[in-house]
Order: structure tokens, then sequence, then C-alpha cells
């Protein structure tokens, strides 16, 4: 049977996805999409009238795949810091993904010519991620709006280095396998999180009594 409407257009979504993964932008043209969708092209520019916006509609896709796989940190723990610790490790487990890490790539290779597209693409894996988790250390740790903002984008760039550079420029493999967070202690180092988190967490936590006067 053939797709019509918004089923058409999520089949669209993720053929192009793995096109521009594949193949990247500029190399990726609007007849392969359709051809590999299976699509007439009338069908395609219906949905999509240029390039840039599919590239577009793949970046919020994206976002709303890799939002649901993340979820928020107050769901990985019951405890306070513990949730930081596992929300921090699922993150590094995401990043080393195949999808992600090419989908990193080809926001860089792109960056020049679709500077917005990129910048979208960046928000969507480390804005939301860093916002998310800002919200959970103020409403947890009794931070300031502006300090836990801080603390939370401190975290993630120690959490993420020195893996997110050797993955981008391939000196470390990319996993193909889709990563199950049940594997979440046996794929990442979750004492290293732990041991950034105090470095981060706890000068911030001592901070914020001493202003308070506790």
């Amino acid at each position: 049977m053939a797709r019509r409407g918004e089923a058409l257009r999520e089949h669209i979504l993720d053929t192009a996805k793995l096109a521009f993964l594949e193949d990247g932008f500029e190399r990726t043209s609007m007849d392969a999409i359709a051809a590999r969708a299976e699509t007439s092209k009338r069908s395609l520019y219906a949905h999509f009238p240029t390039k840039d916006a599919l590239f577009l509609a793949v970046v919020e896709r994206v976002r709303a795949l890799f939002g649901q796989r993340m979820r928020t940190p107050g769901q990985y723990a019951d405890e306070p810091a513990e949730a930081v610790v596992r929300y921090c490790g699922r993150f590094v487990q995401l990043l080393r993904w195949s999808s992600v890490a090419r989908m990193l790539r080809l926001g860089i290779a792109e960056a020049d010519r679709l500077p917005d597209l990129a910048a979208g693409l960046y928000d969507v894996l480390f804005g939301t991620t860093a916002r998310d988790l800002a919200t959970h250390l103020e409403t947890t740790s009794g931070l300031a709006t502006g300090e836990a903002e801080v603390a939370a984008t401190e975290l993630i760039g120690l959490v993420v280095h020195p893996m997110l550079p050797r993955l981008l420029f391939g000196i470390d493999p990319i996993v193909d396998e889709v990563p199950e967070e049940e594997r979440l202690m046996a794929d990442v180092d979750l004492d290293r999180i732990r041991r950034l988190c105090r470095i981060v967490l706890q000068p911030s936590a001592a901070a914020n009594q001493l202003t308070s006067g506790n």
C-alpha cells in the first residue's frame, strides 16, 4: 500500500537522514532521495520545497528522536546526584552512536554554508541537553538559574572530553548498534562522571550555602 500524508513525510525524513549521513548534504540530490524513498519528485517537493527545508526537517526529527532517548535527568534515578551522573552517561553513550556521531560530522561540514541549520543541530544535541540538566540542578541543588546553567555547561564539556573530539576525527570508532540504556554501566565509565560531578557541583553548592547564610 502506497504511503500518504504524514506516513509518507516521516518515511521521506528517515530516508533523507540516511542519505545525508552516507553521502553528505552537497552530494545528496532531491532526485536521489525521491528514488530512495520510492516516491515521486512531485510528492517529495509537495512536502519539502527545497533541500535546505528537507534538511531542516531532518534536524527537527533528530531533535524529537534524540529527546525521546535522552529523556530528562529526573527519570534516571530517584537520588538527584545519581540522576545527573546517569543522564550525563547516557549523553556520552548516545554521542558514540553512528546515527548521532555522523550527524554531528555533517553539521560541522555544512556550518559555513548553512550556519543556521548547523546551529540548530548543535542546539538539538547540546543545547537541549544542557538546558534540561540545568533545570534539574536548579530544582534539586538549590542553585540559582544562572549558576545552574554554568554548572550544566561546564559538566557536559568535561564529560564529553576527550571522547567527542576523538570520535569526530575518527580516532575512536563509532557504534553502529543502537545503544540501549540497559548497557549504560557497561558502555560508560560512570565513576569518572561521578568524580567530575563532585568537581563541578560541590563548589557551587558550597558557595550557594554560604551566600544564603546556611
